[in-house]
């Protein structure tokens, strides 16, 4: 990686650590699927409680368990170090609108950068801003403060009722 671009990633970071994109968690509307998880990484003491709106699938007001619920909000909040923050407020923006399934593949890819120790490059394509995290990979002991919200979101919409 350049090392501009690895200045771009870091710059990405501090400003979602700063401008916490979904921070405060939102109320479900009345009737609205959703699902909420907290987690804690006893590690550094980092934590987070995000919830997950889903939006009605066509001809289905509960949003069916078909996996093809979109997520219509993503709203957290938490405490922790710049990257555990950052990290849930890139996934805000990523995910927001996204069908359950694919948000589901995205959290599979982040997390398959982010065990990989440097090995496996992320596609901004694909990962949009998040993919700012792939040089957190090379410090095992920070993965998990970038796993965090997408371990809670991905245990919120399992839980999504």
């Amino acid at each position: 990686m350049s090392a501009e671009l690895q200045q771009l990633y870091q710059q990405i970071i501090l400003d979602h650590a700063k401008a916490r994109h979904g921070a405060g968690l939102a109320e479900v509307p009345a009737g609205a699927k959703s699902g909420e998880s907290h987690q804690l990484n006893p590690t550094c003491g980092d934590e987070i409680t995000l919830r997950a709106v889903l939006a009605a699938s066509a001809g289905d007001s509960a949003a069916g368990a078909d996996g093809g619920a979109s997520v219509e909000g993503i709203s957290w909040e938490g405490q922790g170090c710049s990257i555990s923050m950052a990290s849930a407020s890139v996934l805000t923006d990523l995910a927001a609108g996204l069908p359950r399934d694919e948000i589901m593949a995205l959290v599979d890819n982040f997390r398959e950068v982010m065990r990989s120790r440097g090995t496996v490059e992320a596609d901004e394509e694909v990962l949009g801003d998040a993919a700012a995290f792939s040089g957190v990979s090379r410090y095992p002991a920070r993965v998990k403060c970038a796993m965090l919200a997408w371990v809670a979101l991905e245990e919120a919409l399992l839980a999504a009722n």
